[in-house]
């Protein structure tokens, strides 16, 4: 099956990879099972690959892919690493950000909320990937997929701390300050992502663009639903090819 050309996806040589967008729901706790069942199968059949999705906590957490994970029995995890042509990787989202990752021998893919990203989700990829694939991180290239953007993502003091800013009635690095009336910040995930990744050496970075929140004809969106539009998920996939 031919890739849906509504679909994101990295222009990367030896995988497979995209991000879904609205035509599918792949999330089993967001809509019907069956229907989520066929859709997984579809992803299946344009990866080539039998993908894994992990259970999601909004952790820092990474494990490498095994033959016997099915949906049922995913660990808690948010980002996963496959060296094997036969089990891709396969990351949930709806706002938060899905990160993708090639290396010679290996693949990977994260689930990149606020909470994941300030506790080094990436960093720890990077690291499990380098050490599956046997590569340095100036050989990994990263991919970020859809997420809620800079000008949609409210959010308080709290996650402004997590990243190790001061949280002043100020602009910081990835945050603008927004009187709401009480201080709020427009959180930037995309570039504390890109923060992360260079300070661990990965410089090949694409993607980032898009947001969730505001092309809501393209995307589901978490905080979308609160505003009455369609329950979903889509999911960020790679697989190496054979």
């Amino acid at each position: 099956m031919q890739l849906d050309p509504n679909w994101l996806r990295p222009d990367w040589p030896g995988v497979t990879a995209f991000m879904t967008t609205r035509g599918i729901n792949l999330g089993r706790k967001a809509g019907d099972a069956e229907e989520v069942k066929a859709n997984r199968a579809r992803v299946a059949e344009v990866l080539g690959a039998r993908p894994v999705f992990l259970d999601q906590v909004h952790g820092a957490d990474v494990v490498r892919l095994q033959a016997d994970w099915h949906d049922d029995n995913a660990p808690k995890a948010d980002a996963a690493v496959s060296t094997d042509p036969d089990l891709a990787v396969a990351i949930l989202v709806a706002d938060c950000l899905p990160v993708l990752f090639t290396a010679p021998g290996g693949v990977a893919g994260a689930h990149a909320g606020w909470r994941g990203l300030a506790a080094g989700v990436l960093e720890n990829t990077v690291a499990a990937l380098c050490k599956a694939a046997n590569c340095e991180p100036h050989q990994v290239k990263a991919w970020l997929g859809a997420c809620i953007g800079p000008e949609a993502f409210e959010v308080g003091p709290e996650v402004v701390q997590a990243f190790g800013r001061e949280s002043l009635a100020r602009d910081q690095p990835g945050f603008l300050y927004r009187p709401n009336p009480e201080p709020r910040w427009r959180a930037d995930l995309p570039l504390l992502a890109r923060e992360r990744l260079t300070s661990v050496n990965v410089t090949q970075i694409s993607g980032g663009s898009w947001c969730t929140l505001t092309d809501d004809s393209r995307f589901f969106s978490f905080r979308g639903e609160a505003l009455g539009r369609p329950r979903g998920r889509m999911a960020a996939c790679i697989a190496l090819s054979r």
